[in-house]
């Protein structure tokens, strides 16, 4: 199944619960842009609403998802991810510019931990745990046997977070692997793909690839990538 325009969740869009971010989100709104108003909002998850991997994230960027409306959509950290989905068959193109561009996500969903550009992209406890009842529903849906990637360690928390699970039980690391509820669900962790961490070499193209290699062997073996068909 695919889908590139799913509405979302009841009261997501219209959340106004952390009064921080609601401030700030109506300070850039004001803003705008050449082509066009920010969107301002909270950020909804965008993909196959049927899908069994689950992208999940930090926050909205201010000039990427805060503008666009979507996940990693117009900002740099959506560069390497939605490249790197392309490549291994998830998405129909390689790039991610606009809500209206044309994208489809095949068997994969895309999230944030908050749904809401915070100060400085960095959110405070409090919110991320206001937020949480949202992506608690999202994991919710999943069926048996999907996989969850982390990108961070607040995206990794809040998954835990969400699942009712302690956080020091499974501490992240780059590549790390965690069974949760009960076997049913597989949390991956990486580095999140953000300009700092991609120009600092912290996280590196091959080293992202290594964790789409890893969880496409667990949520759909027999699929091909892009440039494994190329050879």
């Amino acid at each position: 199944m695919r889908s590139s325009s799913v509405a979302p969740p009841p009261g997501l869009v219209d959340c106004r619960r952390c009064p921080r971010l609601v401030d700030h989100r109506e300070v850039i709104a004001c803003r705008g842009r050449s082509g066009g108003p920010y969107w301002s909002r909270p950020v909804p998850w965008f993909g196959d609403p049927a899908a069994r991997l689950l992208i999940v994230g930090l926050a909205p960027g201010m000039h990427g998802a805060n503008a666009t409306g979507r996940p990693f959509t117009g900002d740099y950290a959506g560069i390497l991810l939605y490249r790197t989905l392309f490549e291994f068959g998830y998405s129909n193109r390689t790039e991610s510019t606009a809500r209206d561009d044309g994208l489809e996500l095949y068997n994969c969903r895309i999230t944030n931990a908050v749904k809401c550009l915070p100060p400085q992209n960095k959110p405070r406890p409090d919110e991320i745990r206001q937020c949480n009842r949202y992506l608690r529903n999202e994991l919710a849906g999943l069926h048996d046997g999907s996989v969850i990637i982390g990108l961070g360690k607040i995206a990794h928390d809040a998954v835990l977070r969400a699942l009712g699970l302690r956080l020091a039980s499974y501490p992240f690391g780059h590549g790390h692997s965690h069974r949760l509820a009960d076997g049913k669900l597989l949390l991956v962790d990486s580095y999140h793909c953000s300009r700092y961490n991609t120009q600092t070499r912290r996280l590196t193209g091959e080293m992202f690839t290594d964790i789409f290699r890893y969880v496409r062997e667990r949520v759909e073996p027999r699929l091909t990538t892009a440039s494994e068909a190329s050879r």
